[in-house]
């Protein structure tokens, strides 16, 4: 298994948690006081960020990160970053990856749980509004620094405070999604391997070219990397597999397989396993139940299967199996939840 390479090998294990910070999660970075040199919204974009020694703009040198002025005037810059997910945040890294001579030498974060979101740039400063849950600390050029965060609640925004400028590379925030499942009827049809709804890859057998997260990721992959992909494995009868916890038990009606970009590199076919765990069972227990048996895949192609199901549960984890190997972009399980 391939490690990520964004990740430093000595990274805490909370660093494979799930990106809530995350463009393709569907993050925004709502507001900054400064952008002057590199824009605020590459600040969540994937990877550590690039540098091109030669490419300048109007501005001066082009750096992919969120780079503000030097600052002539008392104060320090921020920003404000909208999570993809309400989320329990378990540790950050802000990366200040190819800022050298212009990275900030401290940085701050604050948390606000706004599910409607902040209405006006006249709430950002709202008494009481913000909680701070990581101090002023030191930032080091060019590299990443990895934070705990102590605070258990659920947030929906944060604010990055640099002193008193310069520029981050990128922020990211790891954690888990909280789902309020409370209002969510037994008749309503959703995804329940939506990242958005609190699913989670729990593990796989391969990862070589590209992540298990992409699996559950929102709307279609943009491109072949923007999926999960296995190396070519040259061993006989290859299976290669991925195991998914679902946002809730539920029932599963229907399911969609998405080879979106795959087109020399697709699994010949696929098949799906559901089990029930209790809460605190491990996945060695489980006992697997077929409810897909293996199906012929095609090249860029988004898969429905509804009739062709055996079972459909309830289940709590979901096991794919792809033969021999190769790339599945996303992967939909469409069903009802079970309270």
């Amino acid at each position: 298994m391939k490690i990520n390479e964004d990740i430093a090998a000595d990274a805490p294990a909370w660093a494979q948690m799930l990106n809530l910070a995350a463009e393709k999660l569907g993050a925004v970075v709502t507001f900054a006081t400064d952008d002057f040199f590199a824009e605020k919204e590459n600040l969540i974009k994937p990877g550590r960020g690039i540098f091109i020694h030669d490419k300048y703009t109007d501005r001066g040198k082009w750096m992919d990160g969120w780079e503000s002025r030097r600052k002539r005037v008392p104060g320090h810059d921020w920003c404000i970053v909208k999570l993809g997910a309400p989320g329990i945040i378990h540790g950050v890294d802000i990366d200040t990856n190819f800022f050298l001579g212009n990275h900030p030498p401290h940085a701050m974060l604050e948390a606000m749980y706004a599910p409607e979101g902040i209405p006006t740039e006249q709430d950002y400063d709202l008494p009481g509004a913000w909680t701070e849950i990581l101090p002023k600390s030191p930032l080091n050029p060019g590299s990443q620094h990895y934070y705990p965060i102590a605070n258990a609640q659920i947030w929906t925004h944060l604010r990055l405070h640099i002193y008193p400028d310069g520029g981050v590379a990128r922020l990211k925030v790891y954690g888990e999604v909280y789902k309020d499942w409370t209002h969510v009827g037994l008749d309503e049809r959703l995804d329940l391997a939506a990242a958005g709804n609190g699913a989670k890859v729990l593990s796989c057998n391969d990862m070589f070219f590209s992540s298990k997260d992409n699996l559950i990721m929102p709307g279609r992959g943009v491109n072949m990397g923007d999926g999960w992909e296995t190396k070519r494995n040259r061993t006989p009868g290859n299976i290669d597999w991925v195991i998914l916890q679902l946002g809730h038990k539920g029932f599963i009606d229907d399911v969609l397989v998405d080879t979106c970009h795959f087109k020399g590199n697709y699994p010949d076919r696929c098949s799906l396993e559901g089990c029930v765990l209790a809460p605190g069972q491990t996945i060695e227990k489980a006992e697997w139940t077929e409810f897909l048996p293996q199906m012929k895949l095609q090249a860029d192609h988004e898969h429905v299967f509804k009739s062709e199901l055996v079972a459909h549960g309830p289940f709590t984890h979901v096991r794919m199996k792809i033969y021999p190997d190769g790339g599945i972009s996303r992967l939909r399980l469409f069903g009802r939840i079970v309270k």
